[in-house]
Parts: structure tokens; C-alpha cells; sequence
């Protein structure tokens, strides 16, 4: 059986009450490099977009989830991306929004709840995750998940005036 629940934490569906906090994380300049964003989203588009996020990963390709604390409180997101079934594969990324909820063992209980989402229900033989490499408590996350770090992307990530390495991760399902 498949479980987005976890003990300290479980992911949900989006929901139109999610708008505020989602309008926050979309127009937080510091993480738009690790989400090639450029520019402000309206609260317009976001509800659009929350509009849409029922439709199926098979559809679209991508999915994302909440991630809320046992109290019901939203702390974050996590993104499945280029999803592709022909290949078995999806890209992955864990958002805590505010520092205060990092270094709780919040991401590493998530990851774990997305390989067994991943594998068991979607029936994927990888995920994958792209860090920048001064990302270390991502590298770390995903390190300690067994993520194992299979190549560079030489000045991939245009950060101010000089550019970033990119890191790619994979973790290969062996059953």
C-alpha cells in the first residue's frame, strides 16, 4: 500500500486555500535560480494554476504536492517533473519554504515517502534531482536518501554575474 503519510509529516493535494502560500513561495526572489523564474506571478495565474493541478501526471507531466506538518500547518512543496513513463523516470525537488521547518528531518521523511510513491505506485525505475553545488543541505538530503551523484553540468545555472555547476542525482530502483 501506497502512503503520503509519514509521522512527522504527509503530502496532499493542492488546494485553493494553499493560494497565499504558494503566491509567497513563487515570488521569493532568493529561490527563483533553482526554479528558472524571472518574474513575479499574479495571484490570477497562481489561481489558475490551482485550478489545474488536479489533472493527472500521465497528462501533464509534472505534479506537485503539499507537504504539511502533522498540526495541518503547509511547510513547503515537493515537484515531480519531467515526468516520463516511456523511460520510467522523474525529476524530483523538495521545497521547505521557511527555515525555521529545515533540519527537522522534514525533507528526508518526504523523499521517502516519493520513492515509495515513485516505485511502488507509479512504477518507476528512477527518480532523479538537479542540485546547484553549493546546495549542500540538498546534496546532503538527497546523499543520505542514497541518491548517488552521477554527473556535472558544467556552468549550468546563471547566478548574478557568474554561473554554477549543476549537480545530477539518481536514485535506480533495484527490485
Amino acid at each position: 500500500m501506497v502512503s503520503l503519510k509519514g509521522k512527522t509529516v504527509y503530502l496532499r493535494a493542492l488546494e485553493y486555500e494553499d493560494l497565499d502560500f504558494l503566491y509567497k513561495v513563487e515570488n521569493n526572489e532568493s529561490i527563483w535560480e533553482i526554479s528558472s523564474t524571472l518574474t513575479p506571478y499574479s495571484k490570477f495565474i497562481l489561481k489558475q494554476y490551482l485550478e489545474q493541478s488536479h489533472r493527472d501526471i500521465y497528462e501533464v507531466k509534472q505534479l506537485r504536492l503539499a507537504i504539511c506538518s502533522q498540526k495541518d500547518e503547509l511547510i513547503g512543496f515537493v515537484d515531480f517533473y519531467d515526468f516520463d513513463p516511456s523511460h520510467q523516470r522523474v525529476g524530483v525537488g523538495v521545497l521547505i519554504a521557511d527555515e525555521k521547518n529545515r533540519a527537522k528531518g522534514y525533507g528526508a521523511e518526504v523523499l521517502k515517502m516519493v520513492t515509495t510513491y515513485c516505485f511502488n505506485h507509479l512504477g518507476l525505475h528512477q527518480i532523479y534531482a538537479t542540485i546547484t553545488e553549493d546546495n549542500v543541505a540538498s546534496i546532503r538530503l538527497f546523499e543520505n536518501q542514497g541518491f548517488v551523484k552521477t554527473g556535472v553540468k558544467k556552468d549550468w545555472i546563471k547566478s548574478g554575474k557568474a554561473f554554477k555547476n549543476e549537480l545530477l542525482y539518481q536514485l535506480i530502483n533495484v527490485h
